[in-house]
């Protein structure tokens, strides 16, 4: 590989777009393996014999071990270099994944997952530092729509993949096919990145580390126990949040200290990049939360299949197809604060319709308002990115990478815990059915309960009376519906920020250390 000296062109060449496949095979990991194992909690818990609260860990310890190793990318990215560390992450992750599909128990897999996430989460910030550094100033929106591909498809394509999986081989095949995409990318890696040329010269802040890692897997353990805990009283859900808490607020007074912490929040006195973080962490959750909710609409009230929700959902994907490679291009010519607020308009007019679900919406008006919605996300989450990254010099990239995403998995977890709170609640409200208790936790059912386990269960539908049934899906519909409208109401908030983002052009100042914009990256 070598380097020539001239300014980046406009368009995206082969060298870049090689770079590219690599951290799209790295990002299609990481991301649909979230969205892939979350389809199969109800197979753990048949085949582990296990509660639904043991089996959400595979998830929590995933989530939880991607907060605790994100915050040290940015160090070590610098420090050891880009591709050791990528090819470092690929490694753990794959291993990790093998590992899980030799899981005996239960204990097993949630601990095979840590290793997984401490390799997951290393891949996303990893991979935009990549990306960025190879496009140059002009080309970052065209890269950031490539990245972009696998972020909002993840969700969508993991529930097919995983229903598909389970249904035709088993739930070992949803960790098992990472390894040949993992040992693909891992070759790639190393044929197609530029050789690190690291310059070890900053110290690390041991003493960040012990407050904001261990901050931040406290706070997201307690959001990720209050679906299971119901509300914000329980001890475990206040406790470890408070904890973590207080570690990550005093992590923030002291990062302005030392001249290298550990995550540099002095970046956030960059305006159009604190603009761009507000903005893309309040979607964020609006957009987390939705996807929770749309495919459990699908499986609860309408009684499709785990593959036919996941099937229902592409339309939302097709949209975001459709739109972002325009708007990566966009994002290059004309400022986001021009494009976003557009887009966001388009996602809260698609989500409008779910506020009015029954148990019999037509489902080509839910197809056509998630096409409307993907139209939306392609244009908002890889512009925002763009924005953000654009304005960083060479050196802040990384630790710019790994301050947006920290700030997602934040705001993706909050999102989910706070939509799983308020659809839990609405459906705790249904009335019990007189003398009718859980066989397994003794627990009264209510119509609601009875009403959902009915769409997956043909003789339990059977059993209960037509009118129970007719009016626990019609409440069960009832508290989608209001469940939607917060977020409806996030989607829309979300216009507030934006509208502070950049409305003129502003010059990108990803130079390198010669004060020189980035060279294009050419393969001979």
């Amino acid at each position: 590989m070598s380097s020539q000296a001239q300014a980046a062109p406009a368009k995206l060449d082969a060298a870049v777009l090689k770079i590219a496949g690599v951290v799209v095979l790295g990002a299609i990991m990481s991301i649909l393996d979230i969205t892939v194992v979350s389809v199969a909690l109800p197979t753990f818990q048949t085949e582990f014999d296990a509660t639904y609260a043991e089996v959400a860990w595979t998830m929590t310890g995933y989530t939880l071990a991607l907060a605790t190793v994100i915050p040290l990318t940015g160090w070590a990215a610098d420090r050891f270099g880009t591709k050791r560390l990528y090819m470092t992450a690929l490694v753990l992750f794959t291993l990790g994944s093998v590992l899980c599909s030799t899981a005996d128990n239960i204990g097993q897999l949630v601990g095979y997952r840590v290793l997984q996430g401490l390799g997951g989460g290393m891949l996303m910030p990893l991979g935009m530092t990549i990306m960025t550094r190879a496009a140059g100033p002009e080309r970052i929106g065209r890269l950031m729509a490539v990245l972009g591909i696998p972020m909002l498809l993840g969700p969508i394509g993991g529930p097919i993949l995983g229903g598909w999986l389970i249904e035709a081989a088993s739930w070992h095949w949803i960790f098992l096919i990472n390894l040949p995409i993992g040992a693909v990318a891992l070759v790639y890696a190393w044929f197609a990145l530029e050789k690190d040329s690291p310059e070890p010269s900053e110290s690390f802040d041991f003493l960040g580390m012990l407050m904001l890692s261990p901050g931040l897997a406290a706070f997201l353990y307690g959001v990720s126990s209050l679906p299971e805990e119901g509300k914000f009283t329980a001890t475990k859900v206040w406790v470890p949040m408070l904890i973590g808490a207080l570690l990550v607020i005093g992590f923030v007074f002291y990062s302005f200290k030392p001249k290298h912490p550990l995550l540099d929040l002095r970046l956030l006195r960059n305006r159009n990049l604190s603009v761009s973080t507000i903005t893309l962490a309040v979607f964020t959750i609006a957009f987390m939360g939705a996807g929770l909710l749309f495919p459990s609409y699908f499986l609860q009230v309408r009684g499709e299949s785990t593959l036919s929700a996941g099937l229902l959902m592409a339309p939302q994907g097709i949209g975001a197809m459709v739109t972002m490679p325009i708007a990566g291009m966009l994002a290059d010519k004309i400022p986001v604060g021009r494009t976003v607020p557009f887009a966001l308009l388009l996602i809260a007019a698609g989500f409008f319709t779910f506020t009015q679900v029954g148990t019999d919406t037509s489902y080509l008006l839910l197809c056509g308002s998630l096409f409307v919605m993907g139209l939306g996300m392609g244009g908002t989450m890889m512009p925002i990115m763009t924005s953000a990254l654009k304005t960083l010099t060479h050196h802040e990239v990384a630790r710019g990478s790994t301050l947006l995403n920290i700030l997602q998995q934040i705001a993706g977890s909050v999102g989910t815990a706070m939509m799983s709170v308020i659809l839990t609640n609405q459906l705790n409200e249904s009335p019990v059915i007189p003398g009718v208790t859980n066989p397994q936790t003794g627990a009264p059912v209510t119509e609601a309960g009875a009403a959902i386990g009915a769409q997956q269960d043909p003789q339990l539908a059977a059993q209960l009376p037509p009118d129970l049934l007719e009016r626990g899906l019609n409440f069960v519909a009832d508290s989608f519906a209001t469940t939607f409208w917060v977020g409806f109401v996030l989607t829309l908030s979300t216009l507030i920020p934006a509208f502070f983002l950049p409305r003129r052009k502003q010059e990108s100042h990803l130079l390198d250390d010669q004060g020189a914009a980035p060279a294009p990256i050419v393969l001979h």
